[in-house]
């Protein structure tokens, strides 16, 4: 990017007028013997062209960034008390495969209190190096000290992509850390792909899910990307733990903090489509209460749970907790079967990574097919209940 540039030395009251008229879109103006070029201006540059020199248009200087300073890919663990969040493991085993183009190691950032048994369990996930900040002041989270170990950590090891969890905990801190270390942040990425140069390819859906989005940050590290549940592969365990774990100290004035945690209580348990192994979705098509009550049973013959397309959550016929997509929920069941769902962008994006994939619609062109591993083409309203009763004898004559 540029910018435009005025000099006023060369800016006379006779010349004034004659630049202004040179502005097709009145965006400069002459006040008190200074000529200024407003936000109205749209970068035509006529100006630079015909105004003799008096304005002129100059380049930014690019500010840049000696990578071979920069190394390594870091995954944020995301934990409450010590409980590994699962996407931490998924990224884990993306990380890896990032790390290898490059022949980078791969560093995990644990912060906490008392957390030395979490800690080991990483070891079993092909971290190389695991950096830890064990400190009673980090037993409850809080932004101010998290950031503070954050920022001390990119400083000490100055790591070249940093992968966080987006979980409400992770969307909360990897903004915040970013924004200190005057770094990009892709949020909610589906793509990560390693350039041999260590420039990370980080892919998202934009503008509603009708184009996918390429980001690099060439200029800058560390590059930071936030990736939600399910949408990488979860890794299994080695039996054997292998890496190192670091211990890292901070200086105690940067883990005070204006928030005082009172008490915390447990969330009440409840449906989390995301952890499903069976899933039976809900779109337009199969929206009426009797065509609901049916999936229901459905899913419950299968030891599922039942979820939906936005339009459902937008009608108020289902919470946004059971909602599929960009704007709901990522799963990746073993199965799932979609009822009456024509398979838009927004909701593919949250559900095509599924293990089998069977969805019934009456339109043969259906996006969902494009999708599915198999296709019923017709009414969900007399597919469903043969279903079901298919279902029921099979259980029947065991």
């Amino acid at each position: 990017m540029g910018k435009l540039v005025v000099h006023q030395n060369l800016v006379t009251k006779e010349k004034a007028p004659e630049i202004q008229s040179l502005c097709p879109f009145g965006a400069i103006t002459y006040e008190n013997d200074q000529l200024d070029i407003s936000s109205a201006c749209k970068m035509c540059k006529l100006c630079v062209k015909k105004s003799g020199g008096v304005v002129t248009y100059e380049e930014d200087v690019k500010k840049s960034v000696d990578k071979s300073l920069w190394t390594g890919v870091c995954v944020y663990v995301d934990h409450m008390e010590g409980a590994i969040h699962r996407v931490t493991y998924e990224l884990l085993g993306k990380a890896k495969e990032l790390a290898k183009v490059t022949g980078h190691p791969v560093y995990a950032l644990m912060m906490g209190s008392a957390i030395g048994n979490s800690v080991e369990k990483l070891l079993h996930y092909g971290v190389d190096r695991v950096f830890v900040y064990d400190k009673p002041e980090l037993k409850d989270f809080r932004i101010e000290p998290y950031t503070a170990c954050f920022c001390d950590f990119i400083e000490k090891v100055k790591p070249s992509s940093i992968l966080v969890g987006a979980t409400n905990l992770g969307r909360q801190l990897a903004p915040r850390v970013a924004a200190r270390q005057r770094a990009g942040l892709t949020a909610d990425c589906t793509v990560l792909e390693m350039k041999e140069n260590t420039d990370l390819v980080q892919i998202r859906p934009a503008f509603g899910g009708n184009i996918m989005a390429q980001i690099i940050s060439p200029d800058t590290r560390p590059q930071f990307c936030t990736v939600r549940y399910k949408v990488f592969t979860e890794p299994a365990p080695t039996k054997e733990a292998q890496g190192e774990i670091v211990n890292m100290e901070i200086e105690e004035d940067k883990l005070t903090s204006a928030i005082s945690v009172i008490s915390t209580l447990d969330k009440p348990k409840d449906i989390d489509i995301s952890e499903a192994d069976v899933v039976v979705a809900v779109g337009r098509g199969a929206m009426s209460e009797a065509l609901r009550n049916q999936a229901k049973e459905l899913a419950d013959l299968l030891g599922g749970v039942v979820a939906c397309t936005r339009p459902l959550v937008e009608g108020n016929i289902m919470d946004a907790k059971h909602q599929i997509g960009l704007s709901g929920r990522t799963v990746k069941p073993k199965f799932m079967i979609c009822l009456g769902i024509s398979g838009a962008v927004q909701f593919a994006a949250g559900m095509k990574s599924s293990d089998c994939i069977v969805a019934i619609n009456t339109d043969k062109s259906a996006p969902i097919f494009d999708v599915a591993h198999y296709a019923i083409v017709g009414d969900v309203s007399e597919i469903l209940p043969r279903l079901i009763a298919k279902i029921k004898e099979g259980e029947a004559n065991v």
